[in-house]
């Protein structure tokens, strides 16, 4: 499969040009088109180069010095889930740690700290702390909230969008149970709820079942699939600026896309 890496730098791109390809005679059977887009120095010029690594699927390299880029390039990235990748933020964190100061931003000096790394394991850490409806009264701080029964994916999904950098929190619905307060609270484009089709729920819950030994009780029987998913819907349907999605039979990657188009446009 093809692959586009898009180089960005405010000077010539020849550093990243000789990391990347150091990096690439690692990956000897890649087939690797990279494309340099030397003296990026607005925010415009980052975004029509973001708008075309999403075009073809690409990834991004970037040595921008400007935080005001630098940031954008980490939102839009995220945004249009697009891989970006700072080659010098590591060493220059490390280095600024080491001389207790931070490298200016002029052209040709990299800045100091790597904000997609250090974004990234807050994210993670935020969603494990926020998974299957923990600390509920936190929902606020989430840059996405994910509603569904069990075995809708809310958890794979929460972890996936979090290594992406996105802060991300789970809800389960239970039948009869009714839902924490605090989500009728937050914006409601930052709220996905997640369904899928009683026969393919049923499928997904009956091999739970078994591992758990078949002590689940009705989880896994059609019929109570069924309330339970109607019951979901009719909270879904009196909230109409909530987004639903159905999951079934999508990998995780697709339903992240999926949610990821959308925030685009809220």
């Amino acid at each position: 499969m093809q692959q586009h890496i898009f180089i960005l730098s405010d000077g010539t791109g020849r550093t990243a040009q000789q990391a990347l390809k150091a990096a690439l005679v690692q990956f000897e059977d890649a087939e690797v088109t990279t494309y340099l887009r030397p003296n990026v120095r607005t925010s415009n010029q980052v975004l029509e180069i973001i708008a075309e690594a999403h075009r073809v699927k690409g990834m991004i390299v970037h040595t921008l010095v400007s935080k005001k880029l630098r940031d954008l390039i980490l939102e839009q990235g995220r945004l249009h889930d697009i891989g970006t990748i700072d080659i010098m933020g590591p060493l220059l964190a490390q280095l600024s740690h080491h001389f207790v100061n931070a490298p200016s931003e002029k052209p040709g000096i990299f800045e100091v700290l790597n904000k997609a790394y250090f974004q990234r394991i807050e994210a993670v850490e935020f969603t494990l702390r926020h998974d299957d409806g923990q600390r509920v009264d936190e929902l606020e701080k989430a840059d996405i909230v994910l509603l569904g029964v069990s075995r809708t994916f809310k958890t794979p999904l929460s972890v996936y969008l979090a290594y992406k950098g996105w802060l991300v929190a789970n809800v389960p619905i239970v039948l009869g149970i009714e839902v924490p307060d605090a989500i009728f609270k937050i914006n409601p484009h930052r709220v996905f709820c997640l369904t899928t089709y009683p026969n393919r729920l049923a499928e997904l819950r009956k091999i739970r079942d078994l591992y758990l030994g078949g002590n689940t009780g009705d989880y896994a029987d059609r019929t109570y699939i069924q309330k339970e998913l109607n019951y979901a819907s009719g909270i879904y349907r009196t909230h109409p600026l909530w987004t639903v999605i159905n999951v079934t039979n999508k990998p995780i990657e697709e339903i992240s896309s999926e949610i990821l188009s959308i925030l685009r446009t809220k």
